[in-house]
């Protein structure tokens, strides 16, 4: 009876917590997207389902036209083959149709790519520095008694050293905390060689590269823990230096803020 209850409920549990659950990590055999938590990320979201009715409606069409041609035009079929070797409509067809595709495309992609490189008056900016292999972060916008901002270094936390429950190779002795519905602005550069400071669920990825600061934004919508890792080969350790994002709301992040700075 106890095993007959679990089949019935585990099920139900399963389809409960997958809408009320966040992933916001990867997972072993994942193949779609982490849950998004900025609106970049949602249109990032959006826009590959969009592309993919196109995709799937363009693949049974040509895999349609495929066999027909195959069945129809094979040799014991059609003994006395056709002559006709151009043809005005369908090469018309054929041109246009595919360009219009791409014009109907082209507009929500364009709209996202502006979106995404566009700043809004940031509220908060803070430097990314990509070193082999670990991250360092800078809040500049905040000054001690001795005129020093808020620095910190970021490593990942050895195997050996995990507590239960955190994840290998993504978890991090500091993580880099950042308020909830807040406009931010983050500046990224490297001291040595190139890396990419990239988070999935942030829709992020935005290249460090030595002497050059790129600067890219972000407006987390809710509270969690987000998880990346440096997308550019970078040396013996590039996978080796994750990135952790944690989201709080505004009270706890000024909390913090300033426990840095007494620090």
């Amino acid at each position: 009876m106890l095993n007959h209850s679990k089949l019935i409920i585990y099920p139900f549990l399963t389809f409960f917590y997958s809408y009320v659950l966040f992933n916001d990590a990867p997972e072993n055999w994942q193949l779609g997207f982490q849950d998004p938590a900025t609106p970049i990320m949602e249109g990032i979201i959006n826009l590959h389902h969009d592309l993919m009715y196109f995709i799937c409606v363009i693949f049974i069409f040509v895999s349609w036209m495929l066999s027909r041609t195959l069945w129809h035009f094979e040799k014991t079929q059609n003994i006395i083959p056709s002559t006709l070797t151009h043809g005005t409509l369908i090469e018309i067809i054929w041109t246009v149709t595919p360009a219009c595709i791409l014009l109907i495309i082209a507009i929500p992609s364009f709209s996202l790519l502006y979106a995404m490189d566009e700043i809004i008056s940031p509220a908060i900016t803070i430097k990314t520095l990509g070193h082999q292999w670990y991250w360092s972060y800078e809040y500049s916008d905040y000054l001690n008694e001795d005129g020093e901002s808020v620095m910190y270094d970021s490593y990942m936390i050895p195997e050996e050293d995990l507590d239960l429950g955190q994840l290998r190779l993504l978890e991090v002795d500091n993580r880099m905390v950042v308020p909830i519905n807040t406009h931010i602005r983050i500046i990224v550069s490297a001291a040595d060689v190139l890396h990419s400071w990239a988070i999935p669920s942030l829709g992020i990825k935005c290249d460090a590269i030595p002497g050059r600061l790129n600067q890219t934004s972000m407006f987390i919508k809710r509270e969690g823990v987000y998880y990346g890792q440096c997308s550019e080969i970078c040396g013996i350790n590039h996978g080796f230096m994750p990135i952790v994002v944690e989201a709080v709301k505004l009270p706890n992040y000024i909390t913090w803020i300033s426990n840095k700075l007494s620090e």
